[in-house]
């Protein structure tokens, strides 16, 4: 829950930075946005996950490392060992657990929000593209310059058009959240196997047969209620969106 409380409205704002990016008249911000939205959607989830939380951690710490320890003679990559000095480490290795467990919930929601940034991009950007262009001629026709028409006309009648990939995108979203256990963070799948499991390394003291099967049911029909009720919400939210729009919604 704390992860989709994040990383929605992040990706959301990625995701706009990305197609006002890929929207821009400007040649090297235009392929930028849409360098960025064709290479993250081009690659598996899990395979950016796995390869771009280790990369981010060892990113961060070679930075710590030329800073702190400018006197290092040593080569950082030692065949498939990355090894920088005690104090670039991040996070320090006598820094309390939960400063650990901060820092692997940070790397994961910032992945997630640059993979689902990226998708909300290409959403945004098609809906962008959706909006008739006689509504952008008319506010030109007013005298607006080309930021007035972007804010006040564009984006204003894009999110309808939006609404339903972003829909998506959000339920998506909720069913890849159990990849932050392929990351090594206590999500509820973790516990759901260490609850359920017979050999209890956390609670060894109420030993029980294996019931994982059931927690795993359990979690099917949390994430199935869950998503009904997001479907609820986004059904309504496009209804009152659609009110006055030149839409299907609005004539129903």
């Amino acid at each position: 829950m704390g992860l989709l409380a994040i990383t929605g409205p992040a990706a959301l704002v990625f995701g706009f930075g990305g197609a006002t990016l890929a929207q821009s008249q400007f040649f090297l911000l235009r392929w930028l946005g849409k360098i960025y939205i064709s290479i993250v959607r081009g690659v598996p989830d899990i395979a950016f996950f796995l390869f771009f939380v280790i990369a981010l951690d060892q990113g961060f710490e070679w930075l710590r490392h030329q800073v702190l320890c400018p006197d290092w003679s040593e080569p950082i990559r030692q065949g498939s060992d990355f090894i920088v000095c005690q104090s670039a480490k991040l996070p320090l290795g006598a820094a309390p657990q939960y400063v650990h467990d901060l820092y692997g919930f940070f790397t994961a929601v910032l992945t997630f929000t640059i993979v689902f940034g990226a998708f909300a991009a290409n959403v945004l950007h098609g809906a962008m593209r959706a909006v008739p262009k006689a509504q952008i001629e008319t506010g030109q026709s007013y005298g607006m310059n080309q930021r007035q028409v972007f804010w006040r006309i564009l984006v204003p009648q894009m999110w309808i058009y939006a609404l339903p990939g972003l829909s998506n995108l959000w339920m998506v979203l909720i069913k890849a959240t159990p990849l932050l256990f392929l990351l090594g963070i206590e999500d509820i799948v973790y516990w759901a196997r260490e609850l359920g499991g017979t050999q209890l390394a956390k609670f060894s003291a109420y030993p029980h047969g294996d019931l994982r099967m059931y927690y795993f049911l359990f979690l099917m029909v949390f994430y199935l209620a869950f998503t009904k009720v997001s479907e609820i919400i986004l059904q309504r939210l496009t209804k009152r969106l659609s009110h006055g729009q030149g839409t299907l919604g609005s004539d129903a």
